[in-house]
């Protein structure tokens, strides 16, 4: 799905109004995160990876630094296909180490905002001048079309712990589409935010600025704009909390007392006070269970690079189906 500022009336007035519609019906009322993600959400998000609480991205990157290197020079991909890249601020280390390994050619981002999207292929192309650099807006919820000549061999990546946004069944399902795409010889990278004390992770999703709170509150700010509905922003609270049993952080929009909103094309939306829309979730993962989820999605995990204090993950996979290693 492209960004919904980029995208004719008629197509916002199908899909969202369709998710916002089932999602406020359902008891425990939702919304999808991709609407998180206009210009003005990815721009906040690009500013939580920053936080000194959101220990995942400076982790992660720090895994990159290390890694990407060796990791190139071992697989040499022609291609490089990133899902949900976003500023792919960190994707210039796998860049780097793809033009030092001397095989690369092509770089397809791959994400739901445009406007983002384009400015970032902007500056890529400049830093880059040898890569074919491909954008390609599309949802990486959906089946993967990605419609750019590939050379092989391609790696596939798909960082920032964003395989945590999905639950199980959701999460096997995007996974079996990566799978679907790859072709012989080709690798998948995976990024995951691994399990660990709960108030260290509780506190990456509630930092001291509020710039996590404001990213929530922005998908109200979507709905308003695109169907004309009338949220009170300030009649809703960010809460963010860690459900230990079921291993993920929910992030929630808290209606500060009873109110009734309007959603044309959808009608009243009545809401009690404290009652919640779950905007997000995040899974935490570790060995076995990422080992079991890319089993059942056709993938096996061939290689498994943590931190030090095992915060976080990098996960290079390849078709089950496969014969050989890397």
């Amino acid at each position: 799905m492209s960004s919904l500022a980029d995208r004719p009336d008629a197509a916002i007035a199908g899909e969202l109004l369709r998710d916002v519609a089932w999602g406020l019906s359902r008891p425990q009322k939702e919304l999808p995160p991709k609407y998180f993600y206009d210009r003005r959400g990815s721009e906040l998000f690009d500013e939580i990876t920053r936080l000194p609480e959101y220990y995942l991205t400076r982790t992660e990157r720090a895994l990159l630094e290390c890694w990407s290197g060796p990791l190139m020079w071992a697989l040499r991909p022609a291609t490089l296909v990133e899902l949900g890249a976003g500023s792919a601020d960190k994707t210039r280390l796998l860049l780097d180490a793809m033009v030092d390994a001397g095989n690369g050619e092509v770089y397809v981002p791959i994400d739901v905002s445009a406007a983002f999207l384009d400015e970032a292929a902007a500056r890529l192309r400049t830093s880059y001048p040898t890569l074919g650099i491909e954008p390609v807006v599309g949802d990486i919820a959906e089946p993967l079309e990605i419609g750019v000549d590939r050379p092989s061999p391609s790696l596939l990546a798909f960082l920032g712990s964003t395989i945590g946004n999905f639950d199980g069944a959701e999460a096997r399902q995007l996974l079996r589409n990566v799978a679907a795409v790859m072709r012989p010889g080709d690798r998948f990278l995976l990024g995951a935010d691994l399990r660990k004390a709960p108030a260290v992770i509780e506190a990456a999703y509630n930092d001291a600025g509020g710039v996590t709170a404001e990213f929530n509150l922005n998908v109200l700010r979507v709905i308003n704009r695109e169907l004309g509905a009338d949220f009170d922003l300030a009649g809703f609270e960010h809460r963010a909390f860690y459900d230990r049993s079921l291993h993920r952080i929910e992030m929630h929009l808290v209606s500060t007392d009873d109110q009734v909103v309007h959603i044309p094309g959808v009608g009243r939306v009545r809401f009690a006070g404290g009652e919640s829309i779950r905007t997000e979730i995040s899974c935490k993962y570790d060995r076995p269970s990422l080992t079991s989820l890319l089993a059942a999605a056709g993938l096996r995990l061939e290689r498994w690079i943590t931190d030090a204090d095992s915060r976080h993950a990098l996960v290079l996979a390849s078709r089950a189906d496969e014969t050989g290693r890397s």
